[in-house]
């Protein structure tokens, strides 16, 4: 919560903020995110404008989540950047066109998870040419990367093969 009665209703008033916060519980995905209370720096303008506070500027901390090919764990930085406009408790806004203030209060939560989860990747890579696990085994390609199997067949034809061996025997 950001207290914003400095700012006085006076449109036009603005004043600039930095400040660090822990960071709220889920605020990611299911692969990456940000780990909950981690520090999450702010650097805000808050600006007084006739309809509520104009809150602009950007939001940065840690992501933490692991290879969607490989599983190996991933650590990244995120950089969000912020602008919403938070009405005043009066305003006749509809509850979905602004987010509305608490008296002079303002609560960044709501705004911070859509800009985060938004800019998340969807499949996070610990390196843009990760070549995964091996589908048989599970072996992580990276590590070993001339990894084989004896040729075996799919499982899903040994049935078929019972067939051509029934056949040559007939034969």
């Amino acid at each position: 919560m950001i207290e914003t009665h400095e700012l006085s209703r006076r449109a036009g008033s603005q004043r600039e903020v930095s400040f660090t916060a822990a960071a709220p519980a889920d605020l990611g995905i299911d692969v990456i995110g940000v780990p909950e209370g981690d520090p999450i720096q702010f650097d805000l303008r808050l600006e007084a404008v006739v309809e509520g506070v104009l809150v602009t500027g950007s939001a940065s901390g840690r992501l933490v989540g692991e290879c969607a090919r490989c599983l190996v764990d991933v650590e990244d930085e995120f950089l969000a950047d912020v602008q919403e406009l938070y009405v005043y408790p009066e305003s006749e806004a509809e509850p979905d066109e602004a987010s509305r203030m608490e008296g002079d209060l303002i609560d960044l939560e709501p705004a911070l998870r859509d800009q985060v989860v938004l800019a998340l990747p969807f499949q996070p890579l610990c390196t843009d040419d990760c070549p995964g696990l091996c589908p048989e085994c599970g072996v992580r390609l990276v590590e070993e990367p001339g990894h084989k199997h004896e040729d075996s067949s799919d499982p899903r034809w040994a049935a078929l093969g019972g067939l051509l061996q029934n056949d040559q025997q007939d034969n």
